[in-house]
């Protein structure tokens, strides 16, 4: 059931469970699970992950059916509406238009001394995307990560799920991943993928970049290959905060927090009003929805445990509880949501006004996603002799103030010219 709080020491104290819930109590026991997986990849490649497969998804596994083939990738578009097709393709332009204003300009800057400061931006080699169930369409993460990644510039992208019934990845994702650009899909997920992303197997050649989410066995397996892959976000926390005044729509209310718990079972979803009255009515329809939702236990279980509604004195009091919570995501359905922006402090993106849900974010890119995570920048310095000259004194001062001596030698060796 969704709660409703109103006394400020129980609000803040839920907040903080909630924040905290990727703090899970059997961590080192999950760890060493986690620790065992990882390596049964890395040594047995292949083999462990047919074995994992019919583990923990009971499906029997052929090594020739790890990687989805060309004939299922051109299958899966006749399994897939026209209507469903057009809005993939409409998403992927705009999303693709969205990165490309976000694209940074490499620059030079040449100086009349003749030294040269210039910025350059390489993109990652590759990038392995996690998308936790080939059973749903989750096509938003699919999208947000591989999108960035195209207009960056990234040569090879993969992805990888784990398979539902008869090794069966969603259609719907199969041909979302062509239109984004990726055509090698595997059917392997959890800790074992992020194994294999990382080591290599005999089907799957490692990456140097992975992203995407999972639940927490694949967070600790990403956390135990982060020294030798890059990977985003160790916790993958999903948060929206709605901060609402009395003139917004329940049932909007109530869909929004619906629509951010069925993604998954650790979603949090949050509802700050000044309206007793609203409360109760999002709190009634949210338990009408959740009595007929498809995705029912998913979405129950991330409503009792990370939705909340708190009653506050003020929209004032309402911001300074989203600042402490920080949430990822942040809608302002008040009467002038611009007027707060000032006063909104540690969020990642802000949804203004009524007619604009996190739908927008989570399918047109105004997400924390941003094609910088898939550049690697370098800044490039070329000092002459002449210039560099002028400046060693200063440069010898600051190194002998911090007593690095051998910086000093470095420095004079220069001055000094090649002679011992």
């Amino acid at each position: 059931m969704l709660r409703i709080i109103s006394e400020p020491w129980s609000a803040r104290t839920e907040l903080r469970r909630i924040r905290e819930r990727f703090d899970d109590p059997d961590i080192r026991q999950k760890e060493s699970l986690v620790r065992e997986i990882v390596d049964e990849v890395r040594l047995r490649k292949d083999d462990s992950l047919i074995e994992y497969t019919e583990k923990f998804y009971h499906q029997v596994l052929d090594p020739h059916q790890i990687k989805v083939s060309g004939s299922e990738l051109d299958a899966a578009y006749q399994q897939v509406s026209q209507e469903l097709l057009g809005a993939i393709e409409r998403a992927c332009q705009k999303l693709e238009a969205f990165h490309r204003q976000r694209l940074p300009k490499p620059w030079v800057q040449f100086n009349d001394d003749g030294t040269v400061f210039a910025r350059r931006y390489q993109p990652i080699a590759s990038l392995g995307i996690h998308v936790p169930d080939g059973n749903r369409a989750y096509l938003s993460l699919l999208l947000q990560q591989a999108i960035p990644a195209r207009v960056a510039g990234v040569k090879r992208v993969i992805l990888v799920s784990s398979p539902g019934a008869e090794l069966r990845i969603h259609p719907a994702i199969l041909v979302a991943a062509q239109e984004a650009g990726i055509s090698e899909i595997y059917r392997v997920g959890g800790p074992q993928a992020i194994a294999a992303l990382t080591y290599g197997t005999e089907t799957i050649e490692p990456v140097d970049t992975i992203a995407g989410i999972g639940d927490f066995y694949v967070t600790l397996a990403k956390k135990l290959v982060a020294d030798r892959v890059r990977v985003d976000s160790l916790y993958n926390a999903s948060d929206l905060v709605i901060i609402a005044d009395k003139r917004a729509n329940p049932r909007r209310l109530a869909m929004d927090l619906l629509a951010q718990a069925e993604q998954y079972s650790l979603a949090s979803a949050i509802l700050f009003t000044t309206d007793k009255t609203l409360a109760a009515e999002v709190q009634e329809r949210v338990h009408q929805q959740l009595q007929v939702h498809p995705q029912r236990l998913l979405t129950e279980k991330a409503i009792a445990h990370y939705g909340l509604i708190v009653v506050v004195d003020s929209i004032a009091r309402a911001v300074e509880l989203s600042n402490s919570f920080a949430p990822s995501h942040l809608e302002l359905i008040v009467e002038e949501p611009w007027d707060l922006l000032p006063s909104i402090r540690q969020t990642g993106t802000i949804f203004l006004g009524a007619s604009t849900p996190k739908a927008i974010g989570d399918y047109l890119g105004c997400n924390a996603t941003s094609v910088e995570n898939f550049l690697q920048s370098s800044i490039v310095i070329e000092y002459p002799a002449d210039p560099f000259q002028k400046m060693s004194d200063t440069l010898e001062t600051l190194a002998r103030s911090e007593g690095f001596i051998s910086a000093v030698e470095s420095i004079q060796s220069r001055v000094e010219g090649d002679g011992e």
